[in-house]
């Protein structure tokens, strides 16, 4: 994987996850993933796993 589709991809990720995290908190309304506490655990996973990918491509081979 090129380390500009790394950055992309993790990046798109971590946004992904904050949502998540946001609608399982309740704080983003609008959805049935809004209140559900089971994303509000898995937003941040995905989001670490998305920093993990970005640094990951950020890194100079």
């Amino acid at each position: 994987m090129t380390r500009r589709l790394r950055l992309v991809l993790g990046g798109l990720l971590v946004g992904v996850g904050l949502l998540w995290t946001l609608q399982g908190l309740g704080l983003v309304g609008g959805s049935v993933m809004s209140g559900v506490t089971l994303w509000a655990v898995i937003g941040p996973v995905v989001a670490v796993l998305g920093l993990a990918l970005a640094l990951s491509g950020r890194r100079r081979s």
